[in-house]
């Protein structure tokens, strides 16, 4: 569950308590172009049943990238993609039969958020990232060595496209 605690700057901060779905890829030279398919792909499957119980679910939005930007902005290679797992399976979530799934808990949390449309790739999650950082300048603090990459509509969706850009508030 998502609750929206605070409008800011037409963005939003939201705070929520949920059990998160999860893969990480090292992706060695890769960029997240390549490697984001593959990862959703797993999370998905295993939303589609590919779990010890053959569970099918609902699959929830948004898909979610974690990044860890370098000093120069470029991201390093590490990525997880995440799902938030559906309300009716929160208590007691299918068991994932791919060993490089996880299932963990995610306390709340508190995001800047940039939306936008389009196709995103790595050089369109990045730009849209300095343009939140310019927008929060010094007036909010957040995490700078990592941020989240979401991504709401199935690619076969041509307009009016969702993503957004989530920035972790830092603890002041």
């Amino acid at each position: 569950m998502f609750v929206m605690i605070k409008n800011w700057l037409l963005g939003a901060t939201e705070e929520s308590e949920y059990k998160l779905l999860s893969t990480e890829c090292k992706s060695g030279g890769a960029e997240l172009d390549q490697v984001s398919g593959d990862l959703q792909r797993k999370l998905l499957d295993y939303m589609s049943g590919d779990n010890e119980q053959g569970e099918v679910m609902n699959t929830p939005v948004p898909i979610i990238f974690t990044v860890f930007p370098r000093d120069d902005g470029s991201l390093n290679r590490r990525l997880v993609a995440a799902l938030r797992i559906p309300v009716s399976f929160q208590i007691s979530p299918p068991n994932p039969t791919d060993s490089s799934i996880r299932i963990e808990e995610r306390p709340g949390m508190t995001v800047y958020v940039l939306r936008f449309g389009g196709f995103p790739g790595e050089s369109e999650f990045r730009a849209e990232a300095s343009r939140l950082t310019c927008t929060l300048g010094d007036s909010a603090p957040f995490l700078r060595k990592q941020y989240l990459c979401c991504m709401y509509d199935p690619p076969i969706k041509p307009y009016g496209r969702r993503n957004e850009v989530w920035f972790l508030q830092d603890e002041p």
